[in-house]
C-alpha cells in the first residue's frame, strides 16, 4: 500500500512541483495551504509522513508542529527558505523529525522521506529496480544499464529515464516532464525534453538496436513495456 504524505505548503507552484515528483515516486499526496488547513488534516490521522513549512499563513509551521505533537507522533520534515541555526534548533526542539532547507534537490528530499519512513517503521515498497526492453533502471546505483552494459547519462538524461519508467505506460507531457525533470524555477529553452530525447536514443536505441522512448505526437512521451 502506498504511504501517505501531508504536504503542507503555502506556495503553490513548489507544492505542484513536490507533488508530481511524490506521485511519481509512488506516494499518495495531500496538500494544505496554510496551517490551520494542514493541522487539521494531520490530526484526523491516516497520515504516514508531513512535510511542513515554516512559515505559513494563518499558522505557522512551528504552531502547527507544537499542537500536532500533543497528540500524534507521525513524522515531519521541516521545509523553510530560512537556513539560521536557531530556526533549525527551533524546529527540532518542538518535535520535527528533520529538516531541509529550500531551495532543496529533490534526490535528497526523497531519500530524507525514506530515512524517516523506515525510523517510523515503515519502509517505501518502491522496487530499487525497473527492467523494461532490455534497458534497468537501478534507483540505488543512479545508473542505467542495457543489456548488462552501464549507459553513461548526464544527471537531467538520467532523470527523464528514471520518471518515464517508473511511469511505464503512462504518456507524460513536456510540461510535467520539464518540472520533473528540470525543476519548476528552469527557465530555458521550451524543446529541452525532445534535445534530451534524442540525447537517449543516441545512446540507447541506435546503439543496441532497441526502442525504448516512443512520441506521442502532440502530447509527450512514454515507455511502453
Amino acid at each position: 500500500m502506498a504511504k501517505k504524505i501531508l504536504l503542507i505548503e503555502d506556495e503553490e507552484k513548489i507544492a505542484r512541483f513536490t507533488e508530481l515528483e511524490l506521485v511519481h515516486e509512488g506516494y499518495e499526496v495531500k496538500k494544505a495551504f496554510n496551517g490551520r488547513d494542514g493541522l487539521e488534516l494531520a490530526l484526523q490521522g491516516g497520515i504516514d509522513l508531513v512535510l511542513l513549512d515554516v512559515m505559513l499563513p494563518e499558522l505557522n509551521g512551528l504552531e502547527v508542529l507544537r499542537r500536532l505533537r500533543k497528540e500524534s507522533q507521525v513524522p515531519v520534515i521541516m521545509l523553510t527558505a530560512r537556513d539560521a541555526v536557531m530556526d533549525k534548533v527551533s524546529g527540532l526542539d518542538a518535535g520535527a523529525d528533520d529538516y531541509i532547507t529550500k531551495p532543496f534537490a529533490i534526490e535528497e528530499l526523497l531519500a530524507r522521506i525514506r530515512v524517516a519512513l523506515k525510523k517510523s517503521g515503515g519502509s517505501h515498497p518502491q522496487t530499487n529496480q525497473i527492467t523494461v526492453c532490455d534497458v534497468t533502471l537501478d534507483t540505488d546505483r543512479h545508473e542505467v544499464t542495457c543489456q548488462g552494459e552501464l549507459i553513461e547519462l548526464t544527471h537531467r538524461e538520467y532523470e527523464l529515464v528514471r520518471v518515464l519508467m517508473t511511469n511505464r505506460n503512462v504518456v507524460m507531457n513536456r510540461e510535467n516532464l520539464i518540472n520533473l525533470v528540470c525543476g519548476y524555477d528552469y527557465v530555458g529553452e521550451t524543446n529541452i525534453i525532445d534535445v534530451y530525447v534524442r540525447y537517449i536514443r543516441s545512446k540507447i536505441d541506435d546503439r543496441f538496436g532497441i526502442k525504448l522512448i516512443h512520441t506521442v505526437r502532440g502530447v509527450g512521451y512514454v515507455i511502453k513495456e
